[in-house]
């Protein structure tokens, strides 16, 4: 008899440590910001309240500096992000989530709670971490 097949929550997967920037700062400083040595995007601040958050993936700085040749102390992080960014609940099941994900094309996304970034989860953590771990 097979037994009911265990939920994993976005927050069960998700890291929680994010790199947040400003939507002036140039991608040089953004990079030189960078904390986390296996972050693969920049969430872009909100300005205020009635703000919606910003996203930049290192493939956005590939496409807009790199293979641009732009000098990334003379672009800004506004010029390459995506906003609004998609965000994910904390509480939703990761199956529903890698199906969001699929539907709009998304390799990560942040995870808020009542407005606020609580983190962050990409595909590979949703199999690493979730995946795995029902084998």
């Amino acid at each position: 008899m097979n037994s009911p097949r265990q939920i994993i929550r976005v927050k069960d997967v998700m890291k929680t440590q994010v790199d947040l920037v400003d939507r002036g700062t140039t991608i040089a400083e953004a990079l030189r910001q960078m904390k986390h040595i296996e972050t693969k995007a920049l969430i872009v601040d909100k300005r205020d309240e009635d703000d919606e958050y910003g996203i930049v993936l290192i493939s956005d700085i590939a496409r807009g500096v790199l293979a641009t040749d732009r000098a990334p102390d003379r672009v800004n992080v506004y010029e390459i992000m995506s906003k609004p960014v998609i965000t994910v609940h904390p509480d939703m099941n990761i199956r529903y989530c890698a199906r969001l994900f699929d539907k709009f094309g998304l390799s990560r996304a942040p995870v808020t709670r009542r407005g606020h970034i609580v983190g962050i989860v990409s595909y590979t953590d949703m199999v690493l971490k979730g995946l795995v771990r029902d084998l």
